[in-house]
């Protein structure tokens, strides 16, 4: 298929749109071994086989069949680049003659199909037998690039994740930090990395049970704990009603502190850390002694998450400053 009848041509890192439902439970073990980068699948176990195993690492599903030449021509390219890839991504063969609903529901017209998964949904794709060098760089980019045990060159993945996290880009960032967990297994900035993506993709019971599932020894580290912290933050402001009544509140009443800490929280997990540090600011400056000075010790608890060199972290801790020592 040329490049002018791939509709993901070109499209690498950009999600796919459209949903489908994948019905079926877990059957025989069609996949293989939990441990295979190369298997099958069917109707009744792909949402096992797929969907569940792409929150672990990035799927590549090849949708294919036994009279579909071009098919014949990919399979030992990607498997190969597959298994070069050492566990940065998995592969998994549908064949669309014995099990075609999926492929129909995700909108696949043309084979062979490649559709990568990451985080149970669909993220990217191609069509086609294309070149050993694109397959490579579509796994570079679906399951980040090789990492190995060079501190350099984890250190400027780690970077890179970050960036894309910060970005608003947290199905990239989540592949390269799963790149960076398959070298480092305990690396606790790549361990906090994917549980703020995890947060950032709304996935948070999978967050919470990541953390829980960590031995004590790295729980206790600084990055795990801030974004335990976070995740303790966002759960909690689920819970403080809705802001817009709590605004109406202190428009009413602007010393009705309650209030104005509950807004400051949920101001925070919104993402407006401004708002949120000045809400506790004002408590401060009204009445020191409101919750025996909670408002200074919420503050406090925000900048262990936001970070000391956030820029709101570097305002608020000044306007802190000049309110306790004026």
């Amino acid at each position: 298929m040329g490049g002018s009848d791939n509709p993901y041509a070109g499209s690498f890192g950009n999600q796919m749109t459209g949903s489908a439902s994948f019905g079926g439970q877990p059957g025989s073990n069609a996949a293989g071994a939990p441990g295979d980068l190369v298997t099958d699948t069917t109707t009744a176990t792909f949402s096992r086989d797929v969907l569940e195993a792409s929150r672990q690492q990035p799927v590549l599903v090849d949708f294919w069949a036994p009279w579909c030449g071009p098919c014949k021509q990919l399979t030992p390219v990607i498997e190969k680049v597959v298994r070069e890839a050492a566990g940065r991504v998995k592969l998994v063969k549908m064949n669309i003659d014995d099990h075609p609903s999926i492929a129909g529901q995700l909108g696949i017209q043309s084979i062979p199909a490649v559709i990568a998964f990451v985080g149970g949904r669909p993220v990217d794709g191609f069509m086609g037998a294309v070149p050993e060098s694109q397959i490579r760089q579509f796994i570079d980019r679906i399951g980040g690039p090789a990492v190995d045990d060079g501190k350099g060159e984890i250190e400027a993945v780690l970077a890179e994740a970050k960036a894309l996290l910060d970005a608003g880009d947290a199905q990239s960032a989540a592949g390269l930090y799963g790149a960076v967990l398959q070298a480092e297994p305990e690396n606790t900035a790549a361990i906090a990395g994917m549980v703020e993506c995890m947060i950032a993709l709304g996935e948070l019971g999978e967050a919470r049970q990541a953390l829980s599932g960590l031995p004590e020894a790295l729980a206790k580290d600084a990055a795990v704990t801030a974004v335990s912290k976070k995740l303790d933050q966002i759960e909690e402001a689920r819970k403080l009603g809705d802001p817009a009544a709590l605004e109406h509140q202190l428009a009413l009443d602007p010393d009705d502190h309650a209030a104005r800490l509950k807004l400051a929280k949920i101001r925070n997990v919104e993402g407006d850390r401004t708002a949120a540090a000045d809400h506790l600011l004002m408590i401060m400056k009204r009445d020191r002694s409101f919750e025996d000075d909670g408002a200074r010790r919420e503050l406090l608890a925000f900048f262990e998450v936001w970070g000391p060199k956030d820029p709101a972290t570097i305002a608020a801790r000044r306007k802190l400053s000049s309110i306790l020592f004026s």
